[in-house]
């Protein structure tokens, strides 16, 4: 029952994607989710080429299975995680991105065998991305965790499966294998899930901020767009609502709260900080308090989820967080969906013969 065009595309057991959450989504996490028997993607958008390369050959001695490579184009050395990525062609079955690189790019993918794999949050980026030649999609609905759209996934999901002809991956909301056979009923060939994956025994996640996580009521989690101009979703912590309260003046100490962090984490000078948060000003009509904020917003996500502050740093989140209470280890968490999901699809089959 849960032989579906992802598990042969992917050759995973479970139709689930662990999904490449910056940070978090390292080959420790990555090898015991494919180990588990879903398809982990690696975060290398957060990497340098030299960080990305050490990763990959870590990850290969980890796990027998093959795996995923997330970068973004537009991220420093683009170009060399992308030879990168097609120079492990034997491992490396699928890529993910968000912004994604051009047809000629994903034509490079595709010559090495290497699927592409894109998430969207729209109909027309769906439909995009299968123009150029993407092989799936997956969609993240409005509850997925990070930056985040406003459209429900029992809404878009079936919009994106009656607008393409490639296999649709549903994402934002799910945990569990109630979720699983939800999404497969709708036409999904799987899930994706980034929360479930970042609240194991596996995840690099530090104690103090695994129990905010576990801690957070689904009243606890909310969509700010004051951290980078961009709808994203986090967990309420002391960090957020400063941010949330800043009116005018108070965003600027915040953004030079940001901009501080952002010099420590990376030696950078106060000018080229400025000339970050510049550079996105140039995209668009941005305050420069706000632009200093978005720059350093990387910064005050690593500070939670690597340094392990989860009071002045942010945690990205999927609403889902706030019903989990529990730190599974991968393998219980995909046999638990996995047991879950036959018996749930067992059951609406039961009732259809009843019928």
């Amino acid at each position: 029952m849960l032989k579906t065009p992802l598990t042969e595309a992917l050759g995973c057991r479970v139709p689930l994607i662990q999904t490449a959450m910056g940070w978090v989504a390292t080959p420790q996490l990555v090898a015991a989710s494919s180990n588990a028997g879903a398809f982990g993607f690696l975060a290398c958008a957060v990497m340098s080429p030299a960080e990305a390369a050490e990763a990959i050959a870590r990850l290969r001695d980890l796990t027998p299975h093959n795996f995923g490579v997330n970068f973004h184009s537009f991220q420093a050395g683009a170009g060399e995680i992308v030879d990168l990525v097609l120079k492990h062609a034997d491992r490396v079955r699928a890529v993910s991105f968000g912004r994604g690189p051009d047809a000629k790019m994903i034509g490079r993918f595709k010559d090495a065998g290497i699927l592409c794999i894109p998430t969207v949050g729209a109909v027309k980026h769906a439909e995009k991305m299968v123009q150029l030649g993407c092989d799936m999609v997956t969609v993240q609905g409005g509850e997925g965790g990070g930056h985040t759209g406003a459209v429900p996934t029992t809404v878009l999901l079936p919009q994106v499966l009656d607008a393409v002809d490639v296999p649709v991956v549903a994402a934002g909301g799910f945990a569990d294998g109630r979720g699983l056979a939800a999404a497969l009923a709708f036409g999904a060939c799987g899930v994706a899930m980034g929360t479930r994956f970042l609240m194991t025994a596996e995840s690099p996640v530090p104690p103090a901020p695994k129990a905010a996580y576990q801690q957070a009521g689904t009243s606890d989690i909310a969509v700010s767009t004051k951290v980078d101009g961009l709808p994203q979703r986090m967990i309420m912590n002391p960090l957020l609502r400063r941010i949330e309260g800043s009116g005018r003046a108070a965003m600027w100490a915040r953004a030079i709260e940001a901009g501080l962090e952002m010099k420590r984490q990376t030696g950078m000078s106060w000018g080229q900080v400025l000339a970050a948060a510049r550079a996105m000003t140039a995209h668009g009509e941005m305050p420069l308090a706000q632009a200093l904020m978005a720059a350093a917003a990387p910064m005050m996500i690593q500070r939670a989820v690597v340094s392990g502050d989860a009071v002045n740093g942010l945690m990205a989140t999927g609403v889902v967080a706030g019903r989990l209470k529990d730190l599974p280890t991968c393998a219980e968490l995909v046999a638990g969906i996995e047991t879950a999901a036959r018996a749930r699809l067992a059951a609406l089959g039961t009732m259809e013969t009843e019928h």
